[in-house]
């Protein structure tokens, strides 16, 4: 199944944006059906938003329930920590049943980032590097060419439901103008209908939403307006 997800993530590439709704905003008491709503109605990823507490103010959920999700879904899973110390549990997230796993550039000493790139590969997953709303894009443009995945976050990274930054989408623009067109540029934080055209505008071809979806009447309309 961890090879179908890879092959599936370097197939969509160039011929749609990637929608990966994020569970954070699903019924956790009924998080089986949640994802097979979203499965079933055209989402490419499933987005899980991990917290610790520390790095966020907020705790949501671990490496057991990426496990157990991994065996009610066929779709890659985007796992985004937003924890410290990422470097300690990557492996067993990997293990878990992750595809992609994205950790924050400050959540590591810059010295570390490239070689918690290299360990996150060698594990067979694909690499993300996120970054919060004050963090300049420049920062990180050393790291694009052995990244699979950049996530910008246009809202301060611990909650959902926040509303949409528009000059952090700015950032999008220098990642793509900087980085190889098989790189995903992915978004999240306050992304609707009109911010993901926003996003798309600056070259954005991956989209990370939890409301916006899950407390649609029309799952499957509310995932093809923010693709199309």
């Amino acid at each position: 199944m961890r090879l179908f997800g890879l092959q599936k993530i370097g197939y969509y590439i160039m011929e749609k944006i990637i929608i990966s709704p994020s569970i954070l905003s699903a019924d956790f008491a009924n998080l089986e059906r949640d994802i097979k709503k979203v499965e079933t109605n055209g989402a490419d990823w499933i987005h899980v938003d991990v917290m610790d507490g520390h790095f966020v103010p907020n705790i949501t959920i671990g490496i057991p329930v990426v496990k157990s999700i991994k065996k009610v879904t066929n779709l890659p899973l985007d796992v985004h920590l937003m924890i410290e110390n990422p470097q300690k549990y990557v492996e067993d997230f990997a293990k878990a049943g992750a595809d992609i796993i994205t950790f924050h550039y400050e959540a590591v000493e810059k010295e570390e980032i490239l070689n918690l790139i290299k360990k996150i590969k060698s594990l067979n997953v694909k690499a993300g590097l996120s970054i919060k709303p004050k963090t300049n894009p420049d920062d990180i443009l050393e790291f694009l060419p052995e990244l699979d995945l950049v996530l910008i976050m246009t809202v301060e990274p611990g909650f959902g439901g926040q509303e949409f930054m528009y000059d952090c989408a700015e950032k999008i623009k220098t990642l793509k103008e900087n980085s190889d067109p098989n790189l995903y540029i992915q978004v999240d934080g306050g992304i609707n209908e009109k911010t993901a055209k926003i996003c798309k505008d600056f070259g954005a071809n991956a989209l990370v939403a939890g409301n916006y979806i899950y407390k649609s009447q029309n799952i499957k309309q509310a995932i093809e307006s923010l693709r199309n």
